[in-house]
Order: structure tokens, then sequence, then C-alpha cells
């Protein structure tokens, strides 16, 4: 019978706050890249997604990701409404935790998953759409996914792939939806792809807080306060610092100059690569994912993006979808038991096997998620329409969406 431990409960709460708070640092890190005439709509965008996926989640949306299974894609409602989820701990789910904690930590993680994607489509998107697409994405994509590897029965849980802390269900599943996105909405009006931020300061408060609540979104997911949240912290901290270094030294080549705006990029990106394998790999093994992540993120970013011109305005795709990619690939190659009994052996460690898992676990995700998308787009840009229109687009959308601004003037 599991047993309620007050130390789990008091390292739960204090992480489900630091994922929390991701939330709105985010809408700092993306409103400090944007222009000045869209800082607020970006915080809006964020703030209502943590409001309305809170909601959701409570309503419905945590059944349908963590309910009694149906057929390992999805699960029941007999959770509807936190029916059956108390303040007794569940026999699979943390179990030395109450359920309803659980709830609320993964809630955290439904919430900023669709406010990655807000990255892809910044200064240029009616906020009645996204409000619609964000509550279907929520239900029809992140919840479906999240049970597929999440949920004890999930059928990529069954197979044996390994997530973490959300790799594969969250930052590969919102970096393509924003690819998908950014191709479908088309190009901001008059922007280039070496726009510089209006308010790096801003971006980088921004980027310092995410690392700090990345340690509740990692060593959180140990749902103990244990040695595996220890050896979840340390990697977190150890790629987000390698893949900085590596970016740095990557502009540093190719730039001529070492940028502010790189360290923070990088950083990011190993955050993102080193997700699904916090809590199964050595910190050595986490310094060479956030390196690896922090090359491949930068070919995307300053390489590929300009050379197919599609304007994912704040490289969501080549930071999150690419980071998560190359992570969740890398634990099938650097996963040990020796870190947690209850993982399994990666490639180094002698069972190939578990890479094809990953493989599959990635190929699954990028296709629910691009064809998801896309079809969520269409029917949403059908029925409400999804761009404003070009002159709103120029004078803005905090005048043009909310009637507010966040400066005195207008760019």
């Amino acid at each position: 019978m599991p047993q309620l431990n007050n130390a789990d409960i008091v390292w739960m709460l204090i992480s489900t706050a630091m994922v929390m708070i991701m939330t709105p640092t985010l809408a700092f890190f993306y409103g400090g890249l944007v222009r000045k005439k869209n800082i607020l709509s970006v915080l809006m965008q964020c703030m209502v997604i943590l409001c309305v996926i809170s909601v959701q989640w409570v309503l419905f949306g945590y059944s349908l990701a963590f309910g009694p299974d149906v057929g390992g894609v999805i699960g029941a409602l007999d959770w509807i409404g936190l029916r059956g989820v108390g303040l007794q701990p569940h026999d699979t789910y943390m179990s030395t935790i109450p359920h309803q904690l659980f709830m609320a930590f993964q809630m955290m993680f439904a919430v900023i998953t669709p406010a990655l994607i807000i990255g892809a489509f910044v200064e240029r998107i009616k906020f009645s759409a996204f409000l619609v697409f964000v509550i279907l994405w929520a239900t029809l994509i992140y919840d479906p996914l999240a049970h597929w590897v999440w949920a004890k029965d999930g059928w990529l849980a069954k197979i044996g792939a390994l997530d973490f802390a959300g790799g594969t269900v969250i930052h590969i599943n919102a970096g393509i939806a924003a690819l998908v996105f950014a191709l479908m909405l088309g190009k901001r009006e008059g922007v280039g792809h070496s726009r510089a931020p209006h308010n790096l300061p801003l971006c980088v408060l921004g980027a310092a807080f995410l690392w700090f609540g990345w340690f509740g979104f990692n060593a959180g997911s140990a749902g103990s306060a244990g040695t595996l949240a220890v050896t979840a912290f340390i990697n977190t901290n150890t790629a987000a610092a390698a893949a900085g270094v590596s970016w740095m030294l990557l502009d540093w080549c190719y730039n001529k100059v070492p940028t502010m705006l790189g360290v923070a990029t990088g950083l990011v990106a190993g955050l993102v690569a080193v997700t699904p394998a916090a809590g199964f790999v050595t910190p050595v093994s986490a310094l060479a994912i956030g390196a690896i992540s922090s090359v491949v993120c930068f070919i995307f970013v300053t390489k590929v993006k300009p050379f197919f011109g599609y304007d994912d305005s704040l490289d969501v795709f080549g930071v999150h979808g690419m980071g998560g990619i190359v992570g969740a690939l890398a634990t099938g190659v650097f996963a040990t038991k020796a870190v947690n009994p209850a993982g399994a052996d990666g490639l180094l460690y002698g069972n190939p096997g578990q890479l094809w898992v990953q493989f599959i676990a990635t190929i699954a995700a990028i296709a629910f998620s691009a064809i998801g998308t896309a079809v969520l787009y269409k029917f949403v840009d059908l029925v409400i329409g999804m761009r404003v229109d070009t002159r709103d687009e120029y004078i803005g959308l905090d005048l043009t969406q909310h009637r507010e601004t966040g400066y005195t003037v207008i760019e």
C-alpha cells in the first residue's frame, strides 16, 4: 500500500511552483525578443495559457492524459473534474505524494507546452484564434501524447520509451507544432531573420529564470526528495552550462564575436536536450548531450532556417524541436541502469535496442504533432481566421488586439 512521505510532498510542492513560474518567465524570454509594439501580446498569451489550461486540466485534461487506459492511446473520462483524484497516493504515479499533487505537477507541464509554440507565431496571430487553437491542441495533441509516453498503459510506455521529464511529450511535440504553424501562417511583414531583440536584458532574465525553473522541471520528475532528484539536478545544470559554452564558441568562430543572445539560446537548447535524459544518465553524459544539442540547434537556427526561409520567429523548432530530438535519441545512447534501475541501458551500455525504441517514439511524436497541428490550424483558420490583417500587424498586436502598450512609444 503506498504511503505518504512528507519530505517528498514538500519537494514536489516546491517543484510544481518552480515549473509554474516557467510560463510567465517564458513570456519575458519571448517578450524581450519581439518588437516593442508586441511585447504585451506575448505576455498576454502566456498568462492566458496558464489560466485556460489549468481549467482544462482539472475539468478533463488530466483524465485524458493519465486516466484509466483506453487502447493505449488515451485516458478515459473516469477522472473528469478530478473525480477519484484525492489526497491519497496513486499506486503508479509518484506513490509517496497525494494523487492531487501529481496532477498539479503534471498540470504545469501541460501549461508550458502550448506556451512554447507561441514563439513561432508571435506578432501576427488573432487572439481569438490563438485561444481556440490552444484549447484544441492541448486536448487533442498534448493529452494523447502524454498518455502514450507517461501513462502506465500508454503504447509507447509499454514498448519501453524513456522520457524522464518531457523531451518527447513537451519539446518535440511543441517544436514540430511550431514549425507547422510557422509554415502555414507565413512570414511576418517586414521582418528579416537577423532582427535584433528589442530588450535583450529582459530576454536574459527570462533565460536565467527558465534555468532555475528547470530544476523543478527535471529534478521534480524524480517524484521524491531522493538521490535520483540530485542526479537530475546535476545533469540539468551540467547540460545547460555545456551548451551555453558551446554556443558561445560557435558564435565566436562563425560570427567573429561571442554574444549574450547566443549564450542564452544555447543554454536553453541544453536544458531542452537533457530533459528526457536527466534521470537516466551520468553527469559526463549530460555534458556531452548539452554540447551536441548546442551544435545541432546552432546549425538549424543560423543555417537551416535562413536557407529555407521559414519564419519560426523565436526558433521554437530550431531549439525545442531539434533539442528535443537530440535529447530523446541521446537517451537511447547514454542511459544506464547504474543511474536509474527503473530505466534501461542504452547503446553505450550494451543495449542498442533502446536507441531503436527512442527512434520509434521520436517519429511517432513528430508525425502525430505535425499532422494534428496542421488539421487544427486549418480548422481554426476556416472558422475564425488565424492571421491579423496587414494594418494591425504594422501597428502591433498590443494596441490592435488588447488596446494596451508595454511602452510609451511604438517602434
